[in-house]
């Protein structure tokens, strides 16, 4: 609520016209559109992630167990010096720009709800623009991919149900321990023996839960984890293959389970169009060297929902800078990057959106 605020008062302070409590914390900030020309939306993610920041630095979280993990504090950063830029420019706009700070992309399904309270209307968006620092690169690069750049993902869960008894007397029981445990193996099958070898997916177990003490088989096992897809077609005949597996192996052993998945994030697909014109426009930028067509990830990033039917673009700015210690991954305790890209994320954003809203 906090970050919300200060950034709805900033960009009232601009002039804009601004919503909030969209999506529940969300602010969308409207620029423009007295003229006739293309909305364009511009997306900034704000959230933290629940990890006790380990770095020793003057702007340490002050919150404990909660850190910006992942970067958004510099999405944020950026999307507001960039709303600065281009209010100077106010009166030359032809069109609107959508300003969407947005919030719980770590897993809350954000852009979901803020398209569910109407940011996708009034006016309706021409095109959408993202972009995340990116601290698998180094400062100086930046990456805008054709096509499928992030992985969709959908969490799944399941509860191998049997009949727990004594430890001792194993005879007397149906264990679910056993059972989970040639379900995790089997599952390990549903890549490698059921996704084209042309295609990719990923399917992990991240957690196993059961039991309370040492000489008691339980009656359940609860098992989840994560599937990541880049088309949907995959995606569902993965879901298929892990609800067979689970309720066949489990069977096997005189236990039951049931699949369940998560609504999940779509992949992130990028207009071709609209890369490459990022691709151009960072090659202008002052302090970019390098520029990738090819970067992909198994990573997913809410912003696809944005994109379901409106062409754009999710870039990725290098923030690394090894020399200096800044090159710890993403949601790791001491995660940090170099402030040089918060300019070069800024610039190259402003000047996608300039390209749209501004005449030459």
């Amino acid at each position: 609520m906090r970050t919300a605020s200060i950034v709805a008062r900033q960009l009232g302070e601009l002039g804009m016209e601004v919503h909030t409590g969209v999506g529940k914390t969300g602010v969308v900030g409207l620029l423009g559109a007295e003229r006739p020309g293309p909305t364009v939306l511009l997306r900034f993610d704000m959230d933290a992630l629940p990890i006790q920041e380990e770095n020793d630095t003057d702007y340490v979280s002050t919150q404990p167990g909660v850190m910006h993990a992942c970067g958004h504090d510099g999405h944020t950063a950026i999307g507001l010096t960039v709303a600065g830029m281009l209010a100077q420019q106010h009166e030359r706009l032809r069109g609107a720009l959508k300003f969407v700070f947005q919030p719980a992309e770590e897993g809350g399904c954000g852009a979901a709800a803020m398209i569910a309270d109407g940011a996708l209307r009034e006016p309706r968006p021409d095109f959408a623009f993202g972009l995340h620092l990116w601290n698998e690169r180094p400062f100086g690069w930046v990456g805008a991919t054709e096509g499928e750049m992030l992985a969709g993902s959908c969490d799944w869960e399941c509860v191998v149900s049997g009949d727990g008894g004594h430890a001792a007397s194993p005879h007397q029981t149906h264990d679910p321990v056993v059972a989970a445990a040639h379900i995790v193996v089997a599952l390990q099958t549903v890549v490698s023996r059921n996704v084209p070898p042309l295609e990719s997916a990923v399917v992990s177990v991240t957690q196993i839960n059961g039991g309370d003490t040492y000489n008691v088989i339980p009656g359940e096992v609860r098992l989840a984890g994560t599937l990541r897809f880049f088309r949907n077609a995959v995606c569902d005949r993965v879901k298929r293959r892990i609800t067979q597996i689970l309720e066949n192996v489990a069977s096997a052993m005189g236990c039951r389970a049931e699949a369940t998945f998560g609504s999940g994030y779509r992949p992130v697909v990028n207009d071709a169009d609209a890369a490459l014109l990022v691709q151009e426009l960072a090659r202008r930028v002052p302090g970019v060297t390098a520029v990738a067509d090819d970067e992909r990830t198994a990573g997913s990033e809410d912003f696809g929902e944005f994109m379901a039917d409106i062409p754009g673009c999710f870039f990725v700015v290098g923030s690394a800078n090894g020399e200096r210690g800044l090159d710890y991954p993403h949601h790791h305790p001491r995660f940090d990057f170099d402030e040089r890209s918060l300019t070069v994320g800024a610039t190259l954003m402003a000047s996608v959106a300039a390209h749209h809203v501004l005449p030459d």
